[in-house]
């Protein structure tokens, strides 16, 4: 493998007196920092009131187009793919942005092409409008990458990338509540339309509270402001694309990273596409019950996150690899537990499948700080973009994989295929048990 740092020209140390020590310039910094973080997890948790919406309506979709449940399938296999080389591409595009203009941007064609879908008048319509959603909902962590490894140092990275992505949590407890009320009140038509009009609001919020990074308003670098010690991969001079492209591609650590986020997305989007049914069907829900029991799943993933960040940071020092496969080796026990508890018993239900969230997204947070502790913070959107490729084919493996199972031979099969994906996740994160941001050479 290529060693990294030939291809990296690193700024010269400041000479400028440590920001800290000039109080009103602190904070000033501290203001943009916490406005920065409110904003990015606002915005990304709207890309999930848009993007969630498609789930809880799929048991009311199913009856309403006459369509099987390996139909959907195709549609949420088809989006994954869009939505994961849309990442990447996106990703690279990014890296090259300006932030800010680009999440907002990709944020509003979402809103209007959620809109729209409620005017669906067939399946075929709604999936073709679902799959070009899926590739403007790939402009959104991207930027978001990016802005997180400019306005936050790498000693804290793992802790502050958790709590903005407490978005995916929150988003996508806010959809399963409010959506499925509108589902069970108004009709499928009200899950799209609604969203849709948030998402546009929200893009116009996103373009006045976001800056690329803190140059942009004439505040040095954030290692300066952290008294941090510089990462040797995330100060350098602007990358070339093919210097960029080596530090991604040429580097085996990416592919662990890569991989081990396909095996937890089989698991992570296969609950969030099917639990609704799967709760209405082998465990006897309503649509509403089952709604608040995924609001719950994403809960306690929000806070399963924020411990692996901090496990990561704190207990670590930085290696995210340990707390990857602890975390998968746990999911896959919270798998056997709910899979195995009768219906009937939904109190027990909820505890296994919550616990299960806490675990599916603690590792969700590792793979991107990962993908930043390995490469560069220029090069932060290609890298998250080619993790995000690997995610995509595992979502679309749980999409019309998951439905022919289902079709097939029961609910079962789905179970063991879920199982086995996080155990096969936690080997991977074994194999980066020792990398960290100062040992990824």
């Amino acid at each position: 493998m290529q060693n990294t740092n030939s291809i990296l020209q690193p700024i010269q140390p400041s000479t400028i007196e440590p920001i800290k020590k000039r109080p009103i310039y602190a904070r000033r910094y501290n203001r943009w920092r916490i406005r920065i973080l409110y904003s990015i997890i606002i915005g990304y948790a709207t890309f999930y009131f848009c993007r969630q919406n498609f789930n809880i309506a799929m048991p009311v979709l199913m009856d309403h187009f006459h369509v099987t449940k390996t139909q959907l399938g195709w549609i949420l296999t088809a989006a994954s793919i869009v939505y994961g080389v849309g990442k990447f591409v996106n990703g690279f595009i990014s890296d090259k942005s300006n932030a800010r203009i680009f999440m907002a941007c990709g944020l509003g064609l979402v809103g209007v092409v959620t809109f729209f879908s409620g005017f669906a008048s067939s399946i075929t319509s709604l999936g073709i409008l679902w799959i070009l959603n899926n590739w403007f909902q790939s402009m959104g962590w991207p930027p978001i990458a990016r802005m997180l490894t400019h306005w936050f140092a790498p000693k804290e990275l793992g802790t502050k990338w958790a709590i903005g992505a407490t978005s995916h949590q929150i988003g996508g407890a806010i959809t399963m509540v409010l959506c499925g009320y509108l589902v069970d009140k108004y009709g499928w038509e009200m899950a799209f339309f609604v969203p849709g009009v948030v998402g546009i609001l929200i893009a116009i919020f996103l373009f006045d509270r976001l800056r690329n990074s803190p140059d942009e308003v004439d505040l040095p670098v954030v290692e300066e402001y952290k008294e941090d010690s510089i990462n040797p991969f995330g100060n350098q001079l602007a990358l070339t694309t093919r210097q960029l492209l080596e530090m991604v591609f040429i580097n085996r650590l990416m592919w662990y990273v890569c991989m081990a986020n396909m095996c937890l997305y089989v698991v992570r989007l296969g609950i969030i596409f099917w639990a609704p049914m799967f709760l209405r069907e082998l465990k006897g829900m309503s649509l509403s019950q089952a709604g608040w029991q995924v609001a719950a799943y994403e809960i306690l993933g929000l806070l399963g996150g924020l411990c692996a960040g901090w496990m990561s940071d704190k207990i670590f020092l930085g290696r995210r690899g340990p707390v990857g496969l602890i975390f998968m080796i746990a999911l896959a026990i919270m798998l056997i537990l709910f899979w195995q508890i009768p219906a009937g018993y939904e109190l027990l239900s909820m505890c296994a499948m919550t616990l299960a969230g806490f675990f599916v997204y603690g590792p969700q947070v590792l793979i991107g700080v990962a993908s930043a502790d390995f490469t560069s913070k220029q090069a932060i959107g290609t890298a998250n973009g080619l993790a995000s490729v690997f995610a995509y084919l595992g979502s679309a493996l749980s999409g019309v994989c998951v439905g022919w199972i289902v079709d097939s031979s029961g609910w079962d099969g789905v179970f063991l295929f879920f199982i086995l994906s996080a155990i096969f996740g936690g080997m991977f994160f074994a194999l980066t048990w020792n990398a960290s941001a100062k040992k990824s050479t």
